[in-house]
């Protein structure tokens, strides 16, 4: 699965920029600033790393079953994961 770090604790803001980041496609390791948060592209997360992170008690997952996109929110921090066209196809 492909992760793109938001970096804001704030669930409006990233509300706000959500749409925009994942429109920009970001490059892997690409960093760019959306209305004044950063967001990053940080490669590939393997499968277990989502099931560790929703076991523990201070994560939030949300996921947007239209488009298979799992969101995570802890600290001050928004994971969007986004399964890679391999994931998708099996």
């Amino acid at each position: 699965m492909k992760c793109i770090s938001v970096y804001t604790d704030n669930f409006e803001q990233f509300s706000d920029i959500y749409e925009a980041v994942l429109a920009a496609n970001l490059g892997e390791n690409e960093e760019r600033d959306f209305e004044g948060i950063t967001a990053s592209e940080s490669g590939e997360v393997p499968e277990h790393y989502l099931e560790r992170m929703r076991s523990r008690p201070d994560v939030v997952v949300m996921k947007l079953k239209d488009k298979d996109i799992t969101i995570l929110q802890h600290g001050e921090v928004f994971e969007i994961l986004i399964p890679s066209a391999s994931e998708v196809l099996s």
